[in-house]
C-alpha cells in the first residue's frame, strides 16, 4: 500500500463524518485530531515526536480497546486534556506548550460512538509500516493536498500547488543557518518544502554540527497563520516533518498585518502566497502602523511587509494576483517602493487554472533586498526585470490536466542561468515596443516568440508608468478582428449551429419519451421564426 492508497483510505473516512452530520469543510479538521494521536503511536522512534509524546491517558492505546458511549466520552476528555494540560478534576496531565497549541480549543462534533469506532478500526487497518517508509509527514501532506483538491471553498480555494512550491524553493535555494519565514503560512507548505530542500543538501542535517542542527529544528523556520484550525494543521504538519520551532511551534497564531507581523524579526528568506482579495474590515483590519502605504488590499499590504522585513541581501518569492502588477494609486506607489528598495529581478506569469479558484491569474515575484551588486543599497536597486510568460498558449489546467513540475522546468532552467550576456538578451525601448524594427533578426525573433524577456527599469517607468503587467506573446486562440468574415456570414454560421443544436435537443426529448412536448416546442419555435421573417 503506497501513500496515495493510504490517503484515499483516509479520505474515505469523510463519508463516516458526513453520516454524523459534519460539514464538508470540517472533514479534515475532525479527522486529523484523531489521526495525529495514531501517528504519534506509530512513530515513537522519531526524535521530535518522542520529545513531544502524548501523556498517559491520552494515547492511542487508551482509545482502541473501548466502545460505545465510554469511548466517545473518553475521546472528548482526551481532547480536553491535550488542549488544557489538565484532566476533568483539574490535575496536571502535561505541560507541553506545543501539544497544547496543536489541540487548542479542540472539540469533536461526533455524536455517534459507532462512527468513532469505525474511524479507529480503519486507522488500525492501515499498513503503517509502508506509511512510515515513505514518511508520515508526507502522508499527512498528501491528505492536506487531497482536501484542497476536493474542498469547494475555504482554505482549499487558494491552495498553492505542490509543484509550484517546490519550484520556488529550488529557485531561492535556502541554506542552513538562514531564517526562513512565511507570513501567511496556511498549512506550512513553503516552510516544510524549504526544510526538506536543506535536509537533502545536508544528508538530513547529518553534515551539520550539533549547534546548527538545533538551529534548523528550533529557530530556522517561522510562520504566521490567522485561522486557528489551519494553524492546528500546520503545527501537526511541521512536527511530523521533524520541525519543532519555539514554544509556540513553527507557526504562530496571529495576523501578519497586525501585531504578529510587526514583531517578526528580519528574515533571510520569505516564501509566501498571501490570501487573495480585499480585507473584509477595510483598512481597520490591517492594523500595522509601520507600513508606508495605507491600503485595504491585503496583497499590497503583505507585499510591503515582505520587502520591508527582509535583511539586506535577503531573498523572497511571493505569489501575487495580477491586480498587484497593474493597480493604480497605492499599487503604483508600492511597486515603485519595491523596485527602489529591492532588486525585482524576475516575474513568472503563471497559467490560469492552477488554483482552485477558477479564473484567478497569478504571478510569482522574485526579489532581493538591495541591488545586484550591493546588499546595503536602499535606492534604485532594480535595473532590469526578467519576465517569463508561462501563461500564454498554455493548456487549461485542472483535475484532468494537472499542473506538474515538468511545466516549470523550462523556467527553472533559464532562471538558473542568471543574467544573459549583454547584446544577446538586452533590448532597447524601441525594439521592445516594435520588434519588427530590430535590425538583428535573432533579436526580433526573441522579442516576439520567446517566453523569456528582459525589460529595463527605465522602460517600465517611462513606457508602462510603473505597471508590471507585461505581456508580448500572441495568443494563438485569440481572434484577429481585422480578418473577421462579413457580419452576414458570421450570423449565418451562428444560425446553422443553433439549428443543429435544436435538432439534437429535439431528438433527445423524443428518446426520453417526451415526443408531445417536443412537438409543442417545435410549433412554438416555428411561430417565433415565422414572426422573425
Amino acid at each position: 500500500m503506497n501513500n496515495n492508497d493510504i490517503v484515499q483510505k483516509l479520505w474515505n473516512l469523510c463519508d463516516v463524518l458526513r453520516d454524523d452530520g459534519i460539514n464538508y469543510s470540517d472533514y479534515v479538521g475532525e479527522l486529523v485530531m484523531l489521526l495525529f494521536i495514531k501517528m504519534v503511536h506509530e512513530n515513537t522512534e522519531a526524535e521530535t515526536l518522542d520529545k513531544h509524546t502524548l501523556p498517559a491517558g491520552c494515547r492511542w492505546t487508551d482509545l482502541n480497546d473501548k466502545s460505545g458511549l465510554t469511548l466517545l466520552n473518553d475521546y472528548k476528555q482526551i481532547l480536553f486534556s491535550l488542549s488544557t494540560g489538565k484532566d476533568a478534576e483539574g490535575n496536571l496531565v502535561h505541560a507541553d506548550p506545543l501539544i497544547s497549541a496543536i489541540y487548542a480549543d479542540a472539540q469533536t462534533r461526533l455524536r455517534e460512538p459507532r462512527h468513532l469506532e469505525q474511524m479507529i478500526r480503519t486507522l488500525d487497518q492501515i499498513d503503517w509500516f509502508s506509511a512510515k517508509k515513505d514518511g508520515l509527514g508526507d502522508l499527512y501532506e498528501g491528505l492536506l493536498e487531497k482536501n484542497a483538491g476536493e474542498t469547494k471553498s475555504g482554505a482549499g480555494q487558494y491552495f498553492t500547488p505542490r509543484a509550484l512550491i517546490n519550484s520556488m524553493v529550488r529557485c531561492i535555494k535556502p541554506q542552513p543557518g538562514e531564517v526562513i519565514q512565511d507570513p501567511a503560512a496556511g498549512t506550512a507548505g513553503f516552510l516544510i518544502a524549504a526544510d526538506q530542500y536543506i535536509k537533502q543538501q545536508t544528508d538530513d542535517l547529518f553534515d551539520l554540527p550539533a549547534k546548527d542542527k538545533a538551529f534548523q529544528k528550533n529557530k530556522a523556520f517561522v510562520g504566521v497563520e490567522l485561522v486557528p484550525s489551519t494553524r492546528r494543521l500546520a503545527l501537526m504538519n511541521c512536527l511530523l516533518h521533524g520541525m519543532e520551532g519555539d514554544d509556540e511551534g513553527v507557526v504562530h497564531q496571529g495576523n501578519a498585518l497586525g501585531m504578529a507581523g510587526s514583531s517578526l524579526p528580519r528574515a533571510d528568506i520569505i516564501l509566501a502566497n498571501p490570501p487573495f482579495g480585499t480585507s473584509k474590515g477595510g483598512e481597520a483590519s490591517i492594523t500595522r502602523d509601520d507600513l508606508t502605504y495605507a491600503t485595504s488590499n491585503k496583497q499590497l499590504a503583505f507585499l510591503q511587509h515582505i520587502y520591508r522585513n527582509l535583511k539586506p541581501g535577503g531573498r523572497a518569492a511571493v505569489v501575487l494576483p495580477d491586480n498587484v502588477l497593474f493597480e493604480a494609486g497605492v499599487g503604483t506607489s508600492v511597486r515603485r517602493d519595491l523596485m527602489n528598495k529591492c532588486n525585482l529581478h524576475t516575474i513568472l506569469r503563471l497559467p490560469t487554472g492552477i488554483f482552485y479558484a477558477q479564473g484567478v491569474k497569478t504571478n510569482v515575484l522574485f526579489f532581493t533586498k538591495g541591488s545586484a551588486t550591493d546588499k546595503q543599497q536602499d535606492e534604485n536597486c532594480t535595473e532590469n526585470v526578467w519576465v517569463y510568460d508561462l501563461r500564454t498558449n498554455m493548456p487549461s489546467f485542472g483535475k484532468r490536466t494537472p499542473f506538474t513540475e515538468k511545466h516549470l522546468q523550462p523556467f527553472e532552467t533559464v532562471f538558473e542561468q542568471g543574467p544573459r550576456a549583454e547584446g544577446e538578451w538586452s533590448f532597447n525601448a524601441a525594439e521592445i515596443e516594435a520588434p519588427e524594427t530590430a535590425e538583428n533578426e535573432n533579436v526580433a525573433d526573441k522579442l516576439t516568440t520567446s517566453r523569456w524577456r528582459v525589460f529595463t527599469r527605465d522602460w517600465i517607468r517611462d513606457t508602462k508608468g510603473d505597471s508590471l503587467d507585461i505581456s508580448w506573446l500572441k495568443d494563438d486562440s485569440s481572434v484577429d478582428a481585422a480578418n473577421l468574415p462579413e457580419p452576414g456570414i458570421l450570423a449565418g454560421e451562428a444560425m446553422s449551429e443553433l439549428v443543429q443544436a435544436l435538432g439534437e435537443l429535439d431528438a433527445l426529448m423524443r428518446e426520453l419519451g417526451a415526443g408531445d412536448e417536443a412537438d409543442a416546442q417545435k410549433v412554438l419555435l416555428d411561430a417565433l421564426l415565422g414572426e422573425g421573417k
